[in-house]
């Protein structure tokens, strides 16, 4: 009996190791059904539970050592591929750190299988911050991969993406972020944030809980992807109450839902009673959505309808609609066909909520890559989307450009911080006026898993200067000062001089402004500067302007003004001194002078008379030589008519000093002529 129950027992102890045999397996078994159904979570949970079934050596699996280790076994072959695995799962649904850790290990294997894991080794420490190594890495990948694939044509855009980010390390950041703190950041992810009014704020949030899956717990769920990588939460539109980077009271937007599909990434239009919204659902790891209308009837959101075939192609999916603040045109993104790669950024001219035929915005904003989230301010005529298609600091970066959907600037990176190593997506302001001053992003620069809200608030550039008199050298109290964008060809603001004489002004960098000064009965002076250097700085101090009083028809002396001796040829000191007075004519088009000439008593008066109107017509074709209209300019010359000084002392004897101020040039102002065509200014622009 007992040799029985001893059998017995070994049966049973070879039964239990059976089991325990086949549960090993089935780890890495689980984790390629997983990776297989492009459920990475989940596969990275079961390689992480897969990789403590091997027995490695340490030096097998120390980064680097592999190539001076013994050949690897069978088993080891299985552990590479277990940890290939799982760096590839971990990067796939975002985990950086993570993926770093494991693809350190699989560059080191040295295994011509993985060629590729270098690449993605760089991609990874690229999105955890670290350039400089990341650099080593794609530069490397760069020399010694020779496959002819995407990898090949992306490591470029990595690498120059690297070197930006090392450079934008010396720029002083444009903007404050917050993340937004209360309830608006809680479970799931939380992103595309739309401003209602200064105190309401809709965003879509996954916070809803789908059914679970088996053998997953809401803990580990909720460290899932952002939505659009797949989640098992279900997405909605919710609404939120506060100001700055605090909201409460999170509220689902009351809104008719679709079983099985998830909603939110909206934009509301002006009136308030239009909202455009994402539906989608995920497939087999592959996402299909479509644009919806929703419109508010007695104050009751109505069930959201599909958008036609403007909107939404069949067989493709369109996304993060967006209508301007004027109703005109429909944003939205789409992999729809005529585009230059992936997701492309489309519009429709709008006619009430019908929406044009779908217009793709083109090659200067769209790349073979990813554009998404469009946000349009239509006061300034920027366009701010996200790419993962140009130089930037990596994934998702907002990118600007100036256009009015017929031509658009080349797009420029906004920069850190609105930038991170991650995703950077969603711009919302929270006034269409100021669109730069202050709004929303959604970004996942401090979460593994999930897009979050956070509050931006523009730092304060600022460029001033002093107005003076010209005469008096005092503070020009009363004068107007006009900031103007010259690329826009907008007036930004105006302001009148206090007796301080000091204007200031907010404006954005890297922009090109022009500043007219000017006050009644004188000149006009224009000042131009570029922005650029507020990158670096908080203010920029521009030079101090002094304007020049003036009376019409009073003659104004040019001094420095000299010509060839009896001859009416200008020398080249002369037209350093004319100079400025084509800068005068240029900042006032309006007036209309008279440029004279005088000499002293020396000479036939016939001789004299000749001599000045040839100077005189002498400095007029220089002026016009300049670009200065001739029906702006009158030649005249005096002679010695109207002496300023005596030709001679009062005892007869020749008086050089009274005859060297007599030996003159000048100008007077005739008249101003009627304006035409203005800058904001109220000054003639016709001939400029």
């Amino acid at each position: 009996m007992k040799k029985i129950t001893l059998l017995a027992l070994v049966i049973f102890a070879g039964l239990i190791n059976s089991i325990q045999a086949q549960y090993v397996i089935d780890f890495k078994h689980t984790a390629d059904v997983y990776y297989s159904a492009k459920d990475f979570y989940s596969a990275a949970q079961y390689y992480n539970k897969a990789l403590g079934t091997f027995k490695v050596k340490p030096e097998q699996i120390l980064p680097y050592a592999v190539a001076n280790a013994a050949p690897p076994s069978g088993k080891f072959k299985d552990y590479q591929q277990v940890v290939a695995r799982l760096a590839e799962s971990y990067r796939l649904y975002h985990d950086y750190g993570n993926a770093e850790t494991w693809y350190s290990q699989v560059v080191g294997f040295n295994n011509p299988q993985y060629l590729q894991a270098k690449f993605w080794y760089g991609v990874c420490l690229r999105a955890n911050g670290k350039y400089d190594e990341a650099l080593i890495q794609l530069n490397d990948f760069k020399k010694n991969y020779t496959a002819a694939d995407e990898l090949t044509t992306r490591v470029p855009l990595e690498i120059a993406s690297c070197e930006f980010a090392l450079s934008e390390a010396s720029k002083r950041p444009k903007y404050t972020i917050t993340k937004v703190s209360g309830n608006v950041n809680e479970g799931g992810a939380n992103y595309a944030p739309v401003v209602i009014d200064q105190n309401t704020l809709m965003f879509t949030s996954s916070r809803s809980e789908a059914p679970s899956l088996p053998g997953v717990t809401v803990k580990e769920a909720d460290k899932r992807p952002k939505d659009r990588r797949g989640t098992p939460y279900v997405s909605d539109l919710y609404m939120a109450n506060g100001n700055g980077s605090a909201f409460e009271s999170s509220q689902k937007l009351k809104i008719p839902s679709t079983k099985g599909y998830d909603q939110g990434v909206s934009s509301i239009s002006p009136d308030g009673n239009s909202l455009y919204m994402t539906r989608w659902t995920i497939k087999d790891g592959v996402k299909q959505s479509a644009i919806y209308l929703s419109t508010k009837e007695n104050g009751v959101w109505s069930e959201p309808q599909k958008m036609g075939s403007n909107i939404n192609a069949d067989g493709y999916n369109s996304m993060q609609p967006y209508i301007t603040a004027d109703g005109k045109y429909l944003l939205f993104s789409s992999n729809r066909p005529g585009g230059m790669g992936k997701y492309d950024i489309w519009y429709c001219v709008m006619n009430s909520n019908t929406p044009g035929n779908a217009r793709n915005m083109g090659t200067t904003i769209n790349t073979k890559d990813e554009e998404q989230a469009p946000f349009y301010d239509a006061e300034k005529n920027l366009l701010i989307f996200s790419s993962n298609g140009r130089v930037g600091l990596g994934g998702l970066d907002f990118f600007q450009s100036e256009g009015d959907f017929g031509t658009w600037s080349a797009p420029v990176n906004m920069g850190k911080p609105l930038n991170s190593p991650k995703d950077d997506i969603y711009y919302s302001a929270i006034d269409n006026t100021h669109p730069f001053a202050e709004g929303f992003i959604s970004s996942d620069r401090e979460s593994v898993c999930c897009l979050e809200v956070f509050s931006i608030k523009r730092i304060r550039k600022v460029a001033s200067g002093v107005i003076l008199d010209c005469d008096t050298h005092q503070p020009l109290e009363g004068a107007t000062i006009t900031l103007l964008d010259t690329v826009r060809q907008k007036t930004v603001r105006t302001i009148k001089l206090d007796g301080s004489g000091r204007y200031s002004f907010e404006i954005d960098p890297q922009r090109f402004y022009k500043i007219v000064a000017a006050k009644d009965n004188y000149f006009t002076k224009s000042l131009y500067f570029n922005s650029e250097e507020l990158n670096r700085i908080d203010s920029l101090d521009n030079p101090t302007l002094c304007l020049k009083h003036y009376e019409v028809e009073k003659p104004i002396v040019l001094n420095n003004i000299y010509y060839d001796f009896g001859k009416a040829t200008l020398r080249l000191e002369s037209k350093i001194v004319l100079d400025s007075v084509v800068e005068m004519l240029v900042d006032n088009p309006r007036v209309i002078i008279e440029m004279s000439a005088h000499t002293d008593s020396v000479g036939s008066d016939k001789a004299n008379m000749k001599l000045s109107q040839a100077r005189a017509q002498s400095c007029v074709n220089y002026l016009i030589s300049k670009g200065i209209p001739s029906q702006r300019l009158i030649a005249k010359g005096y002679g010695k008519t109207r002496p300023v000084a005596p030709n001679s002392l009062p005892n007869h004897k020749d008086n050089p000093d009274g005859r060297q101020q007599n030996r003159r040039t000048e100008f007077k102002v005739l008249r101003k002529q009627m304006p035409a065509l203005t800058d904001g200014t109220g000054e003639n622009q016709s001939s400029q």
